[in-house]
């Protein structure tokens, strides 16, 4: 993506009108420039080029994750904790409800396995534990899914600045239940 990206900007690049050549005598400082901004435009193209963090093959634990969560809408409210990676695991805990009433509460983790990918498990209220691998995973977005459990069949973390989003549905993107987090403690990258 890193290589088709750069290429397309140099692409573009050099469809821009290109100024009048400069006169004889000074063809020769003309030529060396002009190479010299391309060589610079191209290099900072390639460092201005995102990097993923993290591939499939080597995951770590989404530390961005950690903290205590909640969300209120009307009488409705959310709340969801998760520990500091340690131990290859993350663990987590979520309890949805209305007005006083408690609604829904869930045990969750996030385990590395022996062959060093990840795993969301989720025990919902003390039902059979469920494992959902990973799927897709960036420096502040994660994502497991199980084609074979019912509902639901993805589960999609991700930060947009302070607040944790996080969203369930089918694996069609279907049926979709979403949480807006704001942080209650704020994670330990944030303390002062």
């Amino acid at each position: 993506m890193r290589q088709a990206l750069s290429q397309e900007l140099a692409d573009r690049f050099a469809t821009f009108p290109q100024p009048r050549a400069p006169a004889k005598g000074a063809v020769h400082l003309w030529k060396h420039t002009q190479a010299a901004m391309k060589k610079f435009l191209l290099i900072a193209l390639l460092m201005a080029a995102p990097v993923p963090a993290q591939t499939l093959s080597q995951p770590v634990l989404p530390a961005w994750l950690a903290g205590t969560w909640a969300m209120e809408d009307g009488a409705s409210w959310s709340d969801e904790l998760w520990t500091d990676p340690r131990g290859g695991v993350m663990l987590g805990l979520a309890r949805s409800g209305f007005g006083p009433e408690l609604k829904s509460w869930e045990v969750t983790r996030i385990v590395t396995r022996k062959d060093g990918s990840l795993a969301y498990v989720v025990q919902e209220d003390g039902k059979p534990a469920v494992e959902f691998p990973l799927v897709l995973i960036s420096a502040e977005a994660i994502e497991f899914a199980n084609p074979a459990h019912d509902y639901p069949q993805r589960i999609r973390y991700w930060r947009q600045g302070k607040l944790l989003m996080a969203e369930v549905s089918k694996l069609d993107g279907s049926d979709v239940m979403r949480w807006n987090y704001r942080p209650v403690v704020p994670p330990r990258d944030q303390v002062e």
